[in-house]
């Protein structure tokens, strides 16, 4: 087999110098229809792109008006050089912490071909340490939220295209320099490219997907709420009780997502997507112009909320933050111990369903059918969705741009929970039939 020779070459794939390169993929013809082969994917290629800059500078500098920003999608705004230094000092800021941050190793689920990615845990540490670097920076007098919510555009203009090259990379990457061996091609191009032919890649050592979907984009998410915030107060003198149970419900949610980060590691996301365009630019350019958008909107449109009704809504997102994290810990438990543990005071209702990696090696997993999950196969969704809302709702309803976000998600994960079930039916046959019977509905009971 070929070694890898050069301090460059190492870097590409992400291996040590000496390791050896890991072949490059064989084309696999894969046939599909002509609407998921190609329609889709170069439908959403070019659409999606126009369609987040149209929303975000709607509510930017048209105050929600779409139609007036059909002309201004096209002249603002434009990139720019301090958009490109806030970019590269924000991906060389995280990088550097997820690098040398010290933090214990976890080792993902195994892949298809049987491979182990391995991530460095050092999430919270970075987080705080970024959200305390923002708030410094501020009081120190340093940092404008405003002038950062007015350039806000020419950031997402920015990021829209350097996502897109990113992505030509990740293409060429796999193609030629892959990090494993679960990369793969099926010879279409746009499906290729947008799905990715890369599981977890890696680069200069790190895994991208930690670093560009977690500490890029999920830390980005969580700092520019709490700037959308900043923001306000400079303009007002004050910032609503509306904004402020929006931002501390969110950023409460993004800071249990880093206390617990390797629970992200066995989703979706990051064990089935490859790093494509679909989630490579989703990350980058989608999250912090949709997921932002209600923070957005309350910049300049502040929260009517009183403060016991935004004190409520305040609750609604710490509780379902609860109970998503107690969800997570039961399966969680449930993997680590081999079903050796208690759910809700009693031992766990469990399937063990058989499987065979790529590697040919026979392996099983167990499947979790009490406590939440056995209220509904994908349980963890429900307390997503009252999340979204209750950040979402201080933004009032009297536009519908600030939940687009919303409406999108309950899209996204009512496609994720098909796709994923798809997934586990061909790996666990006879063992997944059997769960379904057992846990009947999908995501919320009696309704889906």
């Amino acid at each position: 087999m070929t070694r890898v020779e050069t301090r460059w070459q190492s870097w590409l794939t992400g291996l040590p110098i000496g390791s050896p390169r890991p072949p490059r993929p064989v084309v696999k013809p894969l046939e599909m229809p002509l609407l998921r082969a190609w329609i889709m994917p170069l439908a959403l290629i070019f659409g999606t792109p126009v369609i987040a800059l149209l929303i975000a500078v709607s509510v930017l500098h048209q105050k929600g008006e779409v139609s007036t920003s059909l002309f201004q999608v096209v002249l603002l705004p434009r990139p720019s050089v301090w958009a490109l230094g806030v970019i590269a000092g924000w991906l060389s800021f995280q990088a550097v912490l997820l690098r040398w941050l010290p933090g214990r190793e976890s080792l993902g689920p195994v892949t298809p071909a049987g491979e182990r990615p391995a991530y460095r845990l050092n999430g919270m540490a970075a987080w705080a340490i970024s959200h305390v670097a923002v708030l410094a920076a501020w009081f120190a007098g340093t940092f404008s939220a405003t002038s950062f919510y007015r350039q806000y555009g020419e950031l997402l203009v920015t990021l829209n295209v350097l996502a897109l090259l990113f992505c030509v990379f990740l293409s060429w990457k796999g193609r030629y320099w892959p990090t494993g061996a679960d990369t793969v091609l099926t010879g279409l191009w746009a499906f290729d490219f947008f799905q990715g032919p890369e599981l977890h890649p890696r680069l200069f050592g790190v895994q991208l997907k930690q670093l560009i979907n977690c500490r890029m984009s999920m830390m980005g998410w969580s700092v520019t709420w709490l700037v959308m915030l900043l923001a306000q107060y400079e303009q007002t003198g004050a910032a609503s009780p509306g904004m402020v149970a929006s931002t501390v419900v969110l950023v409460a949610y993004l800071a249990k997502f880093f206390w617990w980060e390797d629970g992200y590691f066995g989703s979706i996301d990051i064990i089935h997507d490859r790093f494509g365009y679909y989630i490579a630019w989703g990350v980058l350019v989608w999250v912090p112009a949709v997921y932002c958008l209600p923070a957005f909107w309350m910049v300049e449109h502040p929260s009517t909320l009183s403060a016991p009704a935004a004190g409520l809504v305040a609750l609604l997102g710490l509780v379902s933050i609860a109970v998503n994290y107690a969800a997570d810990a039961q399966r969680q438990r449930v993997r680590a111990t081999d079903g050796q543990t208690t759910i809700w005071g009693r031992p766990p209702e469990l399937i063990r369903a058989p499987w065979v990696s790529g590697d040919g090696v026979s392996r099983s997993s167990l499947l979790l059918v009490s406590g939440w999950w056995g209220i509904s196969r994908h349980f963890n969704y429900v307390p997503e969705l009252a999340l979204a809302f209750a950040w979402t709702v201080p933004s009032g309803f009297t536009h519908v741009l600030p939940w687009f976000y919303w409406v999108f998600l309950l899209i996204l994960l009512t496609d994720r929970a098909r796709r994923d079930e798809k997934k586990c039916a061909a790996k666990y046959g006879d063992a997944w039939v059997e769960y379904c019977r057992r846990v009947r509905w999908r995501i919320l009971p009696w309704v889906y």
